[in-house]
């Protein structure tokens, strides 16, 4: 098995589970405004649990999320404040080195590709770019949901000097767990993504925010597809613990259920079938916490 580095979980279960309050349309990026200091301890519990990578709380401080006006007035310090937050949790780790990954989400929201606007995309990005660089070591373009999504976040980052990874939502229900051809949510297949990611210069892809079930055979097409063009990109996978069908809304629009299967064993288990396929960058999304992240850690290493 080769060396895996540990990502670590989901942001806003775990900020709830320390008492943060999160309610739509902020959602997690309330708990910046009011309870930061429980973001801070949410990175720093993920760094205890044996996390190798924490990833900015940035997600939700998009117009999706916090409204045009907000975010053009407030955004930039939220922003800041995310990544300086991750930073100061990772460089208080002194018995190992902790990279931060600067979250840039879908900007137009969560599994909805059709809302994606290319004429208007780096506008938004180039706050959470600018707001973001002096804190993070990695891009981490995260839960993209076709590849257009990626190639925006290439252009946003590419002159900042820091290698950028792109993260892929996949189609997760019933035929896609039943072994069809491994889709984005868009419908592109993993296929086309990987090809893409191949010439990208990305230094890694990853597949998350979607059923562990349907992540074995996309690591398997996506290596496959690096191989064939001489492409030297790490896999990674961070999977999400959702109960029920995730398309009936956004992502992060309803606070869904967990599967009751999904304990610390259980998602190790995934895991490790992630890492024997050649996945070395494994975390977890909504849903699983820092208990997971300690199984993982265990497990892995």
């Amino acid at each position: 098995m080769k060396n895996i580095r540990v990502l670590d979980g989901g942001m806003s279960r775990e900020l709830i589970r320390l008492g943060a309050e999160l309610r739509q349309p902020e959602w997690s990026a309330l708990a910046l405004i009011e309870t930061p200091d429980i973001v801070r301890q949410v990175h720093e519990e993920f760094i205890a649990a044996g996390a190798d990578i924490i990833t900015t709380n940035s997600y939700a401080l998009v117009p999706f999320h916090i409204g045009e006006e907000r975010f053009r007035s407030e955004g930039p310090a939220l922003i800041d404040l995310s990544g300086r937050l991750a930073r100061a949790a990772a460089d208080a780790e002194s018995r190992r080195n902790v990279l931060v990954a600067g979250s840039l989400p879908p900007i137009f929201g969560s599994y909805e590709p059709e809302r994606f606007d290319r004429s208007r995309v780096q506008d938004y990005l180039a706050v959470l770019v600018e707001n973001l660089a002096s804190h993070v070591d990695v891009w981490l373009g995260e839960t993209l949901s076709l590849i257009a999504e990626g190639e925006a976040v290439r252009v946003a980052t590419e002159k900042t000097g820091k290698p950028y990874w792109i993260s892929f939502t996949l189609d997760d229900e019933v035929a896609a767990i039943n072994g069809d051809e491994p889709r984005l949510r868009s419908g592109e297949p993993v296929a086309r993504a990987a090809a893409w990611a191949a010439g990208s210069g990305a230094d890694a892809m990853l597949f998350n925010c979607s059923r562990p079930e349907v992540m074995g055979k996309a690591i398997e097409v996506a290596t496959s597809v690096l191989r064939e063009n001489g492409a030297s990109i790490e896999i990674g996978v961070y999977a999400n613990a959702l109960e029920g069908d995730q398309e009936d809304g956004a992502a992060n629009a309803t606070l869904h259920d967990t599967r009751d299967d999904l304990t610390a064993d259980g998602y190790s288990r995934f895991a490790c079938q992630w890492a024997e396929a050649g996945a070395t960058l494994i975390g977890g999304c909504c849903g699983i916490g820092a208990q997971h992240v300690h199984r993982l850690a265990s497990a892995l290493k």
